[in-house]
């Protein structure tokens, strides 16, 4: 018979199932050696079906389970520490049931191999049952969890003065300043006060996430892919909490943490096999480095008429198609909500063709505010729940905690610019929408403020050279969110529909230069005709990123751990900038995605011009450069490293059943 996986994903973020559908389909392209049949393939996942979409159509076959907890998270890049916990203890209280739930369906099934990526209750299931196990991940929940105890907090911190940073450790000095408000505008937002950021203590989370780390180590095998932290579950050294791993004086992982993450995997020490009664199977433990596991664009999408095909299915005019002319900013934050503006402008904006200014300077700085700036309408009975999250970072706003069952009031500052900072209409917020979280206690509900005017219609100027600046009244108001007329943004993650259901009584117009892409449109494609993506760090981003060689503007979150490794696989294989969640939620975007996409061009260019198959800067172009993005791989290497890893696996398994 064909050998028959079990591939257990968790149902923790987009990259866990994109990466597990693109080996499931390197793995369902590999003939066994019986009677030339592919191998049979489950994929076990609370992840919804569709994530999958691309292994199922091969052949894989889809189980909904509950696997594992998930991180809380009320906001697209915020965490909520005590919330997690609670889920965390919710699940493994009940662990055993699930366990034997699992087992029995191993059992049933039976399964040869059992593939995990992160969920460590696959693991555990597969020890206990005698199955062969391998771990395919760049992170394990246990250090996650962990790091819910570290002493940094991730609310709003002042900029440091140039002397405090001299006195910081060397490898805290070399890291560039992210883009941020001013000073006097950052402040705690009206989320940090109804939700503070309090560390875990280490000696409550110290039993629970040693049940996690134990699943981990019942695991035979490690697949280490890119953008890797360590895994304690593997090797004695670096040993968790994962808070030791990180110096908070600058968010970074300490040195000697970066030096192991560069070693060889054979100069590890690694901790050896669980033995359990009902197992009686002992595998040596090894870890292996995986390649980048990362689904390929369509093979046209880099032609004029395969670029074109996928802008018009989103609903973007045929006049900005041309890439010579138009740069797109793609916007994916996974889950979030946009509110649309509530009021149209009350002036028209339309540059004529004579009313650009061009100088230089103006673009990508902070700008002054009209001589006599408009005052916004609030609209204090637009009130959601947090989930549904609508507010940014207003200047001075107040905001009432309300009692139970009472909404909430707020008084707002007479004016929404300064001369120091533009607020920015139609600059989206990202939060998690309703249907994702456990709505909060009435008391833990949030205005949104829906009262900033969209983008005005403009029309570009044909005749005016790629990236003029807009007209002086124009820029005042709006070149903060864009860097010029010559962009425009496609937002991810929330249908039209859902967008038209948060407009209660409203247009369900989009704000202009904006287009809602389909909940279905092929990611790597759009990420592929992206010249900038701005969203926050996750595996399937930045590995789509690197690919495409599209620069990426980021989002921290500070408290997901695993970020620090994937900053790591950017500033090696791809471009990216920093964004302070402070400017991403006042619109204040223009000078990030500037920087990122002239860091980033001549990659982009050089790849959208040769595409596939694989390109080398230095060997194809022979224009005296050398830069290589994304390892200098191309759709057809990375075919041949994820079927070689395929066969790995394969002959792995056949060693040990």
């Amino acid at each position: 018979m064909p050998l028959r996986f079990a591939y257990y994903c968790s149902g923790h973020g987009y990259g866990h199932a994109t990466r597990v559908s693109a080996f499931a389909c390197h793995l369902l392209s590999i003939p066994s050696e019986h009677e030339g049949e592919n191998p049979t393939i489950y994929i076990v996942s609370s992840a919804p079906k569709h994530v999958f979409a691309d292994s199922i159509a091969r052949g894989a076959e889809y189980r909904y389970a509950e696997i594992d907890p998930v991180i809380a998270q009320p906001l697209a890049y915020r965490v909520d520490r005590q919330k997690s916990v609670q889920v965390l203890k919710r699940f493994l209280d009940s662990k055993n049931t699930l366990l034997e739930t699992e087992k029995t369906w191993l059992r049933q099934t039976q399964i040869d191999c059992v593939l995990s990526d992160a969920a460590f209750l696959g693991c555990l299931a597969a020890k206990s049952t005698g199955i062969p196990t391998i771990l395919i991940t760049n992170f394990t929940f246990d250090s996650v969890y962990s790091y819910l105890s570290t002493s940094f907090i991730d609310g709003v911190a002042s900029p440091e003065p140039a002397a405090v940073n001299h006195l910081r450790p060397p490898h805290c000095q070399q890291h560039p300043q992210k883009h941020t408000a001013p000073q006097h505008h950052r402040h705690t937002s009206s989320f940090d006060a109804l939700i503070p950021d309090n560390p875990i203590p280490l000696a409550q989370l110290a039993p629970l996430v040693e049940q996690i780390h134990h699943g981990y180590r019942c695991a035979d095998l490690l697949l280490l892919l890119p953008g890797a932290i360590p895994i304690p579950s593997f090797a004695v050294d670096p040993p968790l909490p994962s808070p030791d791993w990180v110096d908070i004086n600058c968010n970074r992982f300490r040195p000697e943490i970066i030096e192991h993450l560069i070693k060889s995997p054979a100069a590890y020490t690694l901790h050896p096999p669980v033995q359990l009664p009902s197992s009686p199977l002992t595998i040596p433990r090894s870890v292996i480095k995986a390649p980048l596991l990362v689904r390929p664009p369509s093979s046209s999408i880099y032609t004029e008429s395969g670029r074109s095909k996928l802008l018009s299915s989103i609903g973007v005019p045929s006049h900005y198609h041309n890439a010579s002319k138009t740069r797109i900013l793609i916007v994916s934050f996974g889950g979030q909500v946009f509110r649309r503006p509530s009021r149209t402008p009350s002036r028209s904006t339309t540059p004529t063709n004579g009313s650009r200014s061009t100088s230089p300077e103006r673009k990508g700085k902070i700008l002054s505010p009209p001589t006599t700036p408009k005052r916004p309408v609030l609209n204090d009975s637009s009130v959601t729940n947090i989930n549904g999250l609508g507010i940014s970072d207003v200047p001075s706003l107040n905001v009432a905690i309300p009692m139970p069952g009472s909404p909430p009031t707020l008084s707002a500052p007479s004016r929404i610019a300064t001369p120091s900072h533009i607020w920015i209409p139609g600059a989206p917020p990202a939060s998690k929408p309703p249907y994702m979280c456990t709505p909060p206690a009435p008391c833990a509900e949030l205005p949104v403020v829906s009262t900033i005017p969209p983008t005005p219609n403009v029309t570009p100027n044909e005749n005016a050279p790629l990236g003029d600046p807009m007209d002086s009244e124009y820029a005042d108001e709006e070149v903060r969110l864009l860097p010029d007329l010559s962009w425009i943004a496609i937002v991810c993650g929330v249908s039209k529909e859902q967008w038209n259901a948060t407009q209660k009584g409203g247009s369900s117009e989009l704000p202009k230069g904006f287009y809602v892409a389909p909940r279905d449109v092929y990611m790597p494609d759009l990420t592929a005709v992206g010249d900038v993506l701005l969203g926050k760090l996750g595996y399937g981003t930045v590995s789509e990123c690197v690919d495409a060689c599209t620069p990426f503007v980021y989002v921290s979150r500070p408290l997901f751990i695993e970020e620090h490794g994937l900053r790591l696989l950017l500033e090696q294989e791809g471009v990216g900038v920093e964004l302070s969640r402070q400017s991403y939620e006042a619109g204040d975007w223009a000078s990030a995605v500037e920087e990122a996409f002239a860091r980033g061009k001549d990659m982009k260019a050089r790849k959208k011009k040769y595409g596939d198959p694989a390109w080398r800067c230095s060997e194809d172009t022979n224009d005296g450069h050398s830069d290589v993005c994304g390892g200098g791989r191309g759709a057809k290497d990375r075919q041949v490293e994820g079927r070689e890893m395929a066969v790995q696996v394969m002959d792995w398994i056949k060693k040990w059943t």
